[in-house]
Order: structure tokens, then sequence, then C-alpha cells
């Protein structure tokens, strides 16, 4: 969207103000904020609906929402702790905020996307039927990576690796499951290295 320089300031303090709040600002606290009368926020404000920014309910101070993604805050997931997987441990809630960015962070040149997993030939690397695997197509991949593999026109996950005779092997991670040999004339295509794994129960 495009916005005014004023109407930038008022979006960037609204998001601002909910994101401490946990609530909206009222029209006399963001004319104190930006040094203008009430009046004039009004009048941007109004604006700002108009053009699909945000959402106020009238009669009501503090009902201004965000309706342009650019201007939501990050969703955020806590880790409350610790738990175990072998022994018993200590049961501790010490919060830790992380933003999904956080958890799945995609570095400045990186090109990620998400990839829905179809089978179980990676079942013994922990991703299984359904998951999403996050994938960067920026960088090369290097021996031993899980990489999406495309074998004439047909498309794969496997971990990436170089045999002295100059082929290709693509390993599952399923002892039930045969490795994938590439060599001349068929032809690889490599469309991105797996960063990260997302599920849900």
């Amino acid at each position: 969207m495009n916005y005014t320089p004023k109407q930038l300031q008022i979006m960037a303090y609204i998001r601002d103000y909910r994101r401490d709040n946990d609530t909206s600002p009222t029209l006399e606290e963001i004319g104190q904020e930006l040094g203008v009368h009430r009046v004039t926020v009004h009048q941007h404000i109004a604006a700002l609906v108009k053009k699909g920014a945000i959402r106020k309910l009238p009669q009501r101070s503090r009902s201004i929402e965000i309706l342009d993604r650019n201007y939501l805050p990050d969703p955020t997931v806590k880790v409350l702790g610790r738990i175990a997987a072998g022994r018993p441990i200590e049961a501790l809630e010490d919060a830790e905020p992380y933003t999904l960015d956080e958890l799945l962070p995609i570095e400045p040149g990186q090109q990620a996307y998400l990839l829905r997993v179809v089978g179980h030939s990676m079942i013994e690397d922990h991703i299984t039927d359904g998951d999403l695997v996050m994938v960067d197509r920026s960088r090369d991949a290097r021996e031993g990576e899980i990489v999406v593999a495309i074998v004439d026109g047909e498309a794969t996950l496997k971990r990436y690796y170089r045999e002295p005779d100059g082929s290709i092997r693509l390993q599952p991670a399923n002892a039930t499951m045969e490795p994938i040999y590439v060599r001349p004339p068929q032809h690889l295509d490599l469309r991105g290295v797996v960063r990260g794994v997302l599920r849900r129960y």
C-alpha cells in the first residue's frame, strides 16, 4: 500500500503499541506521540480505513485493528521448559519466546520455500508423511545433506552423495528402501537443501 510519511508513522506506532500493550492506542495517544491534533489523527485514521490498512469500530476508543499484514507483529511461540525423552528430569518452566522466523530462520539471500512430504523414505531422519520441509534453493548441496532432487522429471527427497565412479547416490533414510543412483544419460536437477522440518499432530 502507498502511505504518506505521517501514515507510515501512525501504522508503526499502532503496531508497536499493540505489541507492547495487547490493545490499540486511542486517537489522543496517537496524537500525543506524533505531536498532532486529535482531529488530524482522525483524518489519517479515516484515510487508512479507506485504504484497507486498518479497521476501526465506531464509538470505541481502543478498537483499531491492523489489516495490512506488513504491520502485523511477528507470531511468537514460547518454549516453556524442557521435557525428558529419556530419563525423567525436574519439571522446570522457564518461558523463552521465539518468533516463527527464529525457529526456522530465513537468512538474507536465502530463497526458502516449503514442501509437503509424501511417503516414508526419510523416516529414519525423522521426516515422515505429511511433514513440511523448509528448503533453501540458494546454495549448493554438500555431501550427506538432505536435498530436493529431480531425476528425469520426478521429484524425491533424499540424502546426497557423490560416488567414486562419478555417479550420484540419493540415499533414503529407510532401511526397507534402496538408494537411487543417477548416472548419465539420466538428468539430475537439485532444487535445494532441507533446512528444517515442521510437523503438526
